[in-house]
């Protein structure tokens, strides 16, 4: 792919993106009756950055995955992602009113719709791994585990959300909170991406050390446009968060950003024995320091 000496992400994203769309549309779900079908298309097709499956990509073609491959991986991904979403905005957890500009998936289609709709986008993840192109059986098994763990660390991470007590909660709770419910995700693609290539273990845990400091990173950013962004730009309500703990009330914006520049710098410096390979992801840390939305 032909990137920009300056915005090597960007110009990454810029090529990737397309092919990126027209695979997730091919996978969606074949279920019925047509109300689901129509509801998992908007779960998985409304506008979104589509950072972690894009992650996915930047780090399959790193490790020299076959193009195929990776992208079963990222769409896998961005999968579990537009379920976790549905989720999330369910009256049990956050009650959202709109996600990406839309209104939330259960306020259109009903609760019972959208909870459906997250286990079959969660099943359909698991197909696709489970027959990525050009993978050998055990890369293929290991793909599995490792999206698996994804899940159940991001449920783990939700539930401890759930019950903590905002009044009560220190900055580790937090951090162990938001390294499974974001960062896991995040640790997914990236290892997920370099496994369809092949990738050994040094490589691999290069890139879990940058995937678990850019996820929280990422959470911080989320809190802090949670307090200050604009609604229209980040096109979901400000403030749904309130009644949780979250990074910018606990340390305050300042100290926020300080401690996501931080993370970043980590992130970045642990890609260095990757050497050049690295640099589309290491420009990410630079996308979500910008980010808006």
């Amino acid at each position: 792919m032909i990137e920009s000496p300056d915005n090597p992400f960007d110009s990454f994203a810029g090529v990737a993106r397309r092919p990126l769309e027209e695979a997730l549309a091919r996978a969606l779900p074949e279920v019925g009756p047509p109300g689901l079908a129509l509801a998992a298309s908007e779960a998985v097709l409304s506008p979104g950055k589509r950072l972690r499956p894009l992650v996915a990509l930047a780090s399959g073609e790193l490790a020299g995955a076959p193009p195929a491959g990776a992208m079963a991986v990222a769409v896998a991904v961005e999968l579990v992602h537009s379920a976790s979403l549905v989720l999330d905005d369910l009256p049990s957890m956050d009650d959202a009113r709109r996600r990406r500009g839309r209104p939330a998936l259960h306020r259109v289609h009903g609760t019972a719709t959208a909870e459906l709709v997250s286990v079959c986008l969660v099943a359909r993840a698991f197909e696709l791994v489970a027959s990525a192109p050009e993978a050998s059986p055990a890369t293929r098994a290991r793909l599995i585990r490792e999206l698996a763990n994804a899940v159940e660390t991001c449920c783990s991470g939700q539930s401890a959300d759930l019950a903590a007590d905002p009044a009560s909660l220190v900055l580790e709770d937090l951090e162990s909170i938001h390294s499974r419910k974001t960062g896991a995700l995040f640790v997914a693609a990236v290892r997920g991406g370099a496994l369809a290539g092949g990738a050994r273990e040094a490589t691999l845990e290069a890139l879990t050390r940058y995937a678990r400091n850019l996820g929280l990173a990422f959470q911080i950013t989320d809190d802090l446009l949670d307090l200050e962004g604009d609604e229209e730009t980040l096109g979901k309500d400000r403030g749904r968060d309130a009644h949780r703990a979250n990074f910018a009330r606990l340390l305050g914006p300042e100290s926020s950003r300080q401690l996501v520049g931080e993370l970043l710098e980590t992130a970045v410096a642990s890609l260095a024995p990757l050497g050049r390979k690295a640099r589309v992801l290491a420009d990410l840390a630079r996308v979500v320091r910008e980010r808006r939305a």
